[in-house]
C-alpha cells in the first residue's frame, strides 16, 4: 500500500508532506532568526533584562554603527584580510589546476585530495596548528626566516630578530591571511579543475595546428572558458572573506582582536557587541550593514564579469 493512501492524502499533497521537515527547520532556524535580527536592529535590548525590556529606537542603532570607530576599524581589517587572502587564492589555484589537469592522470585524485584536505579540517585544529607555527621562540615560520637570513641576497630582506606574529599589530593580519589562503586555496583548486575538464580538447588541438603556444592557449582558450567559474569562485571568496570569524577568533585567544585590535574582524566585533557588551540591537544593525555591503560588492563583481554586449548596426 502506498504511503499517500495510508495517510489519506492526494498524490499532489504528498511532496509537501515529505518536504515539511526541511520547511519547518528552515522557518525555525533560518527565516525566524533573520527576521528577528531585522526587528532587533530597530530596538534597544539587553537580553539579561528580559523580552519586555525592548525599546524601539528607530535608526539609532544604524547611526551608532556608522559613528563607531571600532566598527570601521574592524571593517578595514576585514577588507584588508579578504583581499590579501582572497586574491592570491585564485592566482595560485588557476595555474595549479592547469598543471594538475595536464600532468597528473592516475594520481590526480590523491593530489587534489591533499590540497583539499585543509578545507575539510576543523578550523580550531588549523588555528591551533598555526599558532604553533607562528610562535616567537620555536615556530617554524621564524625558523625558516632565520635560515633565509643567512643567504647572501635574501638575508637583507629578513628581520634581525624573531617576529612576534600574534603580538605585533602589523604582523597579525598577514598571519591570519596566510591561514585563510592555505585553507581555501584547495577549494578553489577543485572548482577550477572541474571547469577545466569541461573544455573540449578539440579547441586545444585546433590551436596547436594553428601554431599557438601554451601561453596563447591559456590566454585565449583556458581563461575565457574559466570565466564563469572565476566569477563564482571570486564571489564566494569575497563573501567568505567579509564573514571571516573562526580563524582569528581561535588564533587570537578570547577573540579580543589582539593588540590595537589589529586582528578584529567585523564578524568578531558583532559577536563581542552582542555577547560581551549585551547590545543585541547594535549588533543586529551592524550585521544588516554588512549584508548590504556584501550585496553591493557582489553586484560590483557581477558587473565586472558581465559579458559585454556587441552592439548591432
Amino acid at each position: 500500500m502506498k504511503l499517500h493512501s495510508i495517510l489519506r492524502l492526494s498524490p499532489a499533497q504528498m511532496p509537501y508532506v515529505l518536504l515539511s521537515p526541511f520547511i519547518i527547520l528552515f522557518f525555525v532556524f533560518g527565516l525566524f532568526p533573520l527576521l528577528f535580527s531585522l526587528f532587533l536592529a530597530f530596538q534597544s535590548w539587553e537580553p539579561t533584562s528580559g523580552v519586555n525590556a525592548m525599546e524601539y529606537v528607530g535608526w539609532s542603532n544604524f547611526a551608532f554603527a556608522l559613528r563607531d570607530d571600532w566598527f570601521w576599524k574592524s571593517l578595514k581589517n576585514t577588507v584588508w584580510m579578504a583581499l590579501v587572502a582572497g586574491i592570491p587564492q585564485h592566482l595560485v589555484a588557476i595555474p595549479l589546476a592547469c598543471f594538475i589537469h595536464a600532468s597528473f592522470r592516475r594520481l590526480r585524485n590523491a593530489v587534489v585530495g591533499a590540497y583539499f584536505m585543509p578545507y575539510i579540517t576543523s578550523s580550531v585544529a588549523i588555528a591551533i596548528l598555526f599558532s604553533a607555527f607562528f610562535s616567537t621562540d620555536y615556530g617554524l615560520i621564524n625558523l625558516g626566516m632565520k635560515v633565509l637570513s643567512e643567504l647572501p641576497l635574501i638575508g637583507r630582506l629578513m628581520p634581525d630578530q624573531p617576529v612576534d606574529w600574534l603580538s605585533y599589530p602589523d604582523a597579525i593580519k598577514p598571519a591570519i591571511s596566510i591561514i585563510v589562503f592555505w585553507r581555501y586555496v584547495g577549494f578553489n583548486l577543485v572548482l577550477y579543475l572541474a571547469a577545466l575538464q569541461t573544455i573540449p580538447p578539440d579547441l586545444y588541438e585546433a590551436a596547436k595546428m594553428d601554431g599557438a603556444g601554451r601561453l596563447q592557449q591559456f590566454r585565449y582558450i583556458t581563461l575565457p572558458s574559466l570565466k564563469p567559474m572565476i566569477y563564482f569562485g571570486v564571489t564566494l571568496s569575497v563573501i567568505g572573506g567579509l564573514q571571516l570569524f573562526e580563524e582569528p577568533m581561535v588564533l587570537l585567544i578570547g577573540g579580543r582582536g589582539g593588540p590595537d585590535q589589529a586582528g578584529m574582524t567585523t564578524a568578531m566585533y558583532l559577536y563581542r557587541m552582542a555577547f560581551d557588551f549585551n547590545d543585541f540591537g547594535a549588533a543586529s544593525a551592524m550585521s544588516w550593514l554588512m549584508l548590504i555591503l556584501v550585496g553591493v560588492v557582489t553586484w560590483g563583481i557581477n558587473r565586472a564579469f558581465r559579458e559585454r554586449r556587441i552592439s548591432r548596426v
